[in-house]
């Protein structure tokens, strides 16, 4: 009988609704923490890069008109599809990671939990942080949060998928478009992921997840010109220090959420005051009739 060769799955980019391989061509292994062959990743370019704000820009627009319901309604399909492949993403992390079944089971089903808080928010989050202003003339003044437009979210390592849910959630719910930088160290279960999105009700372009090596991207997300902000879960300082550098070129807004590893399954990953660090507060003047 001859010798059957495993066929391993090479996952693609997921860039405006679309499954694409790396312009340049490149993929990288995804290895067990023994050195064993998973499976392999694209390894996105400056080209990918560019062509995922792009899509999240043509998406922003759709996305940010629809009612805060419907978006609400949108996130917890999106939960529900992540809870029907928890088994297929448990056996995923913990063969990335090298993590106990267990372990691997309870950060996915915080995951699906976060999905399902922050879907909660949608509608609510306005009432929150709006506010009607006094003032002193025959007008009604209201402060309200709108989207800021394209996200930039920069997952960390470890673990590979909650931070992931933990920093995107919170930033599509109001509006905004993202496109996000997965976890270099351990891909698959981001990549993963981004096909559950695909079969779910989230409209192509508003989540644009790219793999591959993190530092290849900084400058370029820095300097981007249509990025409007950055939420940097990562946390290095050098990193940190070049995103906010090339930031000051269109003033996009940079946020810093790096926790530590534990940090994500607790309450601090849970902060409605991340929604505002990518919303722009719109004051409108209305006269008051007699």
């Amino acid at each position: 009988m001859k010798a059957r060769l495993d066929v391993r799955k090479t996952y693609k980019l997921y860039i405006g609704g679309n499954f694409v391989r790396s312009e340049s061509g490149r993929c990288l292994p995804a290895r067990s923490p023994a050195g064993e062959l998973l499976d392999n990743v694209c390894q996105a370019s400056r080209k990918d890069f560019r062509d995922a704000v792009a899509a999240a820009r043509v998406a922003f627009d759709g996305w940010a008109k629809k009612s805060a319901y419907l978006r609400g309604q949108i996130l917890y399909r999106a939960a529900e599809m992540l809870q029907n492949r928890a088994g297929e993403l448990v056996k995923e992390i913990a063969s990335s990671t090298g993590a106990p079944s267990n372990r691997a089971r309870r950060e996915v089903a915080a995951a699906v939990d976060r999905l399902v808080y922050f879907a909660g928010w949608t509608d609510k989050y306005t009432q929150v942080f709006g506010s009607v202003n006094p003032v002193a003339s025959s007008h009604f003044n209201f402060s309200t949060p709108d989207p800021t437009g394209v996200v930039v979210v920069i997952a960390p390592d470890e673990p590979p998928l909650l931070p992931l849910v933990s920093l995107m959630a919170p930033v599509i719910l109001s509006g905004n478009a993202a496109v996000v930088v997965a976890s270099e160290k351990y891909p698959l279960p981001a990549a993963t992921f981004s096909e559950i999105l695909a079969t779910s009700d989230l409209l192509a372009g508003v989540v644009n997840i790219l793999t591959g090596k993190r530092h290849d991207l900084l400058g370029h997300i820095a300097s981007h010109m249509d990025v409007n902000a950055v939420v940097d879960g990562v946390g290095e300082a050098e990193a940190g220090a070049k995103l906010q550098g090339g930031s000051a070129l269109n003033l996009k807004r940079y946020a810093c959420h790096a926790l530590s590893a534990k940090e994500w399954f607790s309450a601090r990953a849970e902060d409605p005051y991340w929604i505002m660090d990518t919303v722009e507060i719109k004051t409108t003047w209305h006269p008051i009739g007699l």
